[in-house]
């Protein structure tokens, strides 16, 4: 038995390659565009923990805000609670939209 690592790459069928090659760089991908994701989430958390909320609205956003990365968790995925959160979202923003100064 020797401890040289086997190339499976070069076992493979063309084909083969290419479809490895694919979900190589579909997952790398998949992984830069989390992590672009979680630095996005980190900014925006940033910015709304940055100062309160000046009036309704503002808090209203935040609310939305909380309320779909709450609807991402698993506890959140009972049918009842995502028509909860759905109905909740769509008040809010209804509020704001009604509410919102027209220029």
């Amino acid at each position: 038995m020797t401890d040289d690592p086997v190339n499976l790459d070069a076992r493979r069928s063309t084909e083969s390659r290419m479809a490895t090659d694919i979900r190589r760089h579909s997952l790398k991908d998949f992984e830069a565009d989390q992590y672009a994701l979680r630095r996005r989430q980190e900014e925006l958390e940033a910015q709304l923990l940055a100062e309160p909320a000046a009036n309704w609205q503002e808090a209203a956003v935040k609310a939305q805000y909380l309320i779909r990365r709450y609807s991402e968790t698993s506890e959140a995925q009972d049918a009842r609670r995502q028509k909860l959160i759905q109905r909740a979202l769509g008040d809010l923003a209804r509020l704001i939209e009604t509410e919102a100064p027209n220029p």
